[in-house]
């Protein structure tokens, strides 16, 4: 009976490889066919952010306190709630009149998420989130960008440093919250703002520049492979993967390394100009508090406390820029869902077959 269960759990596994393995194929069979089609545009969403914290706080109330004082809490809250729109109605008033120079309405802050992976490919949501709020912010409102990334292309992260650097340019008061992770290039990135805040044993830094490449040279040789490159260009090519590579062209690309290095030091002295540059740009990653000592940030603190703390003087959105997926893609994932899954149920009963016997 035991060696019949694990033979079933074998017979499980092999079958839900092969049918998902099917799925998956039709699905990116699918898919590569529509990419020649109109693409989907994206739509940006806006959360009310004061509203979630608000809906929290009512939700804990009406558990944990006794049910007449959250009543006499969620009355004084309504009350407050009217005081506070009609002075915001009164003051879009005065602010119509007085051409949009009114001090007193609100001021509003923008949030927006950024998770850089190696090619930044957020940046491509990130420049619509962008050019959706400068068609609204003002001078008096603020943009809070919480960043996490750990770097990645050199050319990549100086666009989206660039899609920051829009705001500053429009005297938007600019703000990165760094939970986890801002190094290297999510480095450049964080130094546009206006001031930083991290969170005590988050890492930042990594100013610096590295490379590395495999060189399969001597593979080659060894089986008689011969490789050939044609170029043009004295310095089209200073290191290869399969060729055998020169100390001119090792230093050449170390030069371009150097170069690199010197404009990234350059960046982020001309943003924060209080650091000193030379003891920071060693390519050493340091936490929050060792980073605010170095004057890499200006406070620590978590992107949510920041938040938290702004909901009584500011109106709080949440800006994300969404593109609507095709059902192509959506049968890609599902199939990939449906094969992860199977797998794992096919697995959990071998284990358990194994268990029993």
């Amino acid at each position: 009976m035991l060696e019949f269960l694990a033979e079933y759990g074998l017979f499980l596994l092999k079958t839900a490889t092969i049918v998902a393995a099917v799925v998956l194929i039709i699905g990116a069979a699918v898919s590569a066919g529509s990419r020649g089609g109109k693409m989907e545009q994206g739509h940006i969403e806006v959360r009310h952010l004061n509203e979630r914290f608000d809906d929290m706080a009512e939700s804990l109330q009406a558990i944990v306190l006794d049910p007449a004082e959250a009543k006499h809490l969620l009355k004084q809250k309504k009350k407050a709630d009217k005081k506070d729109h009609r002075e915001k109605k009164k003051a879009l008033k005065k602010r119509a009149r007085d051409d949009g120079e009114d001090e007193d309405v609100r001021r509003r802050i923008y949030v927006l998420d950024f998770n850089g992976d190696i090619r930044a490919s957020a940046v491509s949501h990130l420049r619509e989130e962008i050019s959706a709020i400068l068609t609204l912010a003002a001078d008096t409102d603020e943009v809070v960008v919480k960043l996490e990334s750990g770097g990645g292309m050199v050319h990549s992260y100086g666009l989206a440093a660039s899609q920051l650097d829009r705001l500053r340019e429009k005297s938007i008061p600019l703000t990165v919250c760094v939970d986890k992770v801002a190094a290297s290039g999510g480095y450049m990135m964080a130094c546009i703002a206006n001031r930083i805040i991290a969170a005590p044993f988050a890492m930042l830094g990594s100013i610096g520049v590295v490379a590395q490449i495999p060189n399969f040279h001597r593979v080659l040789k060894k089986h008689d492979v011969d490789f050939e490159m044609f170029t043009a260009g004295q310095y089209k090519r200073t290191v290869t993967m399969f060729g055998e590579n020169t100390v001119k062209g090792r230093e050449k690309f170390s030069e371009e390394l150097e170069q690199t290095h010197t404009l990234f030091k350059a960046f982020v002295a001309e943003h924060r100009p209080q650091v000193d540059i030379d003891a920071i740009s060693t390519g050493e990653v340091w936490f929050g508090s060792k980073a605010l000592d170095n004057q890499l940030i200006d406070q620590l603190g978590t992107s949510d406390q920041y938040l938290m703390d702004q909901r009584e003087q500011a109106e709080i959105f949440e800006i994300k820029y969404e593109v609507k997926k095709h059902w192509q893609e959506r049968l890609g994932l599902a199939a990939e869902g449906a094969f992860i899954g199977a797998i794992d149920r096919a697995w959990q009963g071998l284990q358990q077959s194994r268990f029993f016997s």
